[in-house]
C-alpha cells in the first residue's frame, strides 16, 4: 500500500473514531453528574420550598424518568444540536451562554498557547544545546517546576505579587468596568479593538490578559520544554547533524536549520494533549483571575447543580479537543513521513 492511499486510509478511520470518542465524553459526563450528590430542584427552588413544588419541577425537567430513558432523551437532544436550557439563568438557552462566554476564554486559550510554546521551545533550545552547563540545569528545573506546580495556587501569589503589592497588573476581569467595551466583532477585546483601530482599548484589554495568561502560559509550558530539550539533544547527535559539522556548517546553523526543524516534530504530537490540558487549567486560570470565560461560568453552574448547563459546555469542550486532537494527528502524519500506519 503506498503512503498516499495509507494516509487516506488514517485520515477516515480517525474520522469514524471521532464520534465514538464524544459518545464516551457525553456517557461519562451524563452519568458522572446523576451520581453527584444534590438536587437542582433544591438548588433551583431552595431547601425549604415545599414537596410538592419540587416533584413538579423534577417533572418538568424529567428527572423523574428512569436513567436510561433521561439517557436516550439527552442523546436525541444531542443529535438535533439541543444543548438545553439552563435551570438558573432565566431559562437562557446553552447555545446562548457559550457564545456569550467562550470568546474570553478562546482570547485566554491563544495567548497562553503562544506563551506556552514561545517559553517552551525557547528554554528547552538553550538547555539541549549546552549539555552539562547550568542552563541544562535550569532548563531541567525549570521544566519540572512549572510541570509540578498548583495552577491555583501559582495564580494566587502571581496574583499576590504584581496586582496587590506592585500593582502592575489589573486584578481581575477582562476590562474596566468604568469604560466601554470594543465594538463587538469577533468577541475577542484585543482582535476587536484592533479592527476598530483603537489602540487604547487594545493597549487596556491587554494589559488585563497579561496576567493570566502569562499565568497559564508558563505553566504550560514545562511540558514544551521537556520535549523540545530531549528530543533535540538526540537529534544533536544523529548521523546527518555530525555530516553538516564535518563539512564546516556554523553551529547556529546546524542547531536552527537541521536539529531543530526535526526535534519539533513531537510538539506537534502534544498540541493536541496539551489543548486539552490548558481548557482544564482555564477553568482554574479564570476562578482565580475572575476572568468571565466559559470555564468560569461552568465552575459556577457547577456549583448550581445546573445540569443542562454542565452537560452542554461539556459536551462543547469535548467535542472541541477531539476536534483539536484529530486535526493535530493529521496534520502530524503530513508532517513526518516516517510514521507508518
Amino acid at each position: 500500500m503506498s503512503r498516499s492511499k495509507a494516509l487516506q486510509y488514517y485520515i477516515v478511520s480517525r474520522l469514524l473514531l471521532a464520534p465514538l470518542q464524544l459518545l464516551t465524553i457525553i456517557t461519562i459526563v451524563f452519568l458522572l453528574l446523576r451520581a453527584t450528590p444534590g438536587d437542582p430542584a433544591d438548588a433551583i427552588l431552595g431547601g425549604r420550598a415545599p414537596e410538592a413544588a419540587k416533584e413538579e419541577l423534577r417533572k418538568q425537567l424529567g428527572l423523574n424518568l428512569p436513567l436510561w430513558l433521561q439517557y436516550l432523551n439527552y442523546l436525541g437532544n444531542i443529535l438535533r444540536f439541543d444543548l438545553g436550557t439552563s435551570l438558573t439563568s432565566r431559562g437562557q438557552n446553552v447555545w446562548d451562554i457559550i457564545g456569550q462566554y467562550f470568546p474570553a476564554t478562546v482570547e485566554l486559550a491563544v495567548f497562553s498557547m503562544a506563551v506556552a510554546l514561545t517559553v517552551g521551545i525557547l528554554v528547552g533550545t538553550l538547555s539541549a544545546s549546552r549539555p552539562g552547563t547550568s542552563f541544562d540545569v535550569g532548563g531541567r528545573l525549570f521544566g519540572i517546576i512549572t510541570y509540578a506546580l498548583p495552577m491555583f495556587w501559582a495564580g494566587m501569589l502571581l496574583q499576590l505579587i504584581f496586582s496587590v503589592q506592585l500593582g502592575w497588573f489589573p486584578n481581575s476581569n477582562r476590562f474596566p468596568p468604568n469604560l466601554p467595551v470594543p465594538s463587538t466583532i469577533t468577541g475577542l477585546y484585543t482582535i476587536d479593538s484592533l479592527l476598530n483601530g483603537n489602540w487604547n482599548q487594545f493597549f487596556t484589554a491587554l494589559h488585563h490578559l497579561a496576567l493570566p495568561s502569562l499565568t497559564l502560559g508558563i505553566l504550560l509550558s514545562g511540558i514544551f520544554e521537556r520535549i523540545v530539550r530531549v528530543n533535540l539533544k538526540q537529534t544533536l547527535k544523529s548521523d546527518y547533524v555530525e555530516a553538516a559539522r564535518a563539512r564546516g556548517v556554523a553551529e547556529n546553523k546546524i542547531l536552527v536549520s537541521h536539529a531543530l526543524k526535526n526535534a519539533l516534530i513531537p510538539v506537534i504530537t502534544v498540541l493536541g494533549l496539551t489543548f486539552a490540558s490548558l481548557l482544564g487549567g482555564a477553568i482554574l486560570t479564570e476562578v482565580t483571575f475572575s476572568w468571565p470565560g466559559l470555564a468560569n461560568r461552568l465552575y459556577q453552574a457547577i456549583s448550581d447543580r445546573d445540569y443542562p448547563t454542565v452537560q452542554g459546555v461539556l459536551v462543547f469542550f469535548g467535542a472541541i479537543v477531539v476536534s483539536a486532537s484529530i486535526l493535530i494527528d493529521i496534520l502530524n502524519a503530513y508532517v513526518d513521513p516516517r510514521i507508518r500506519y
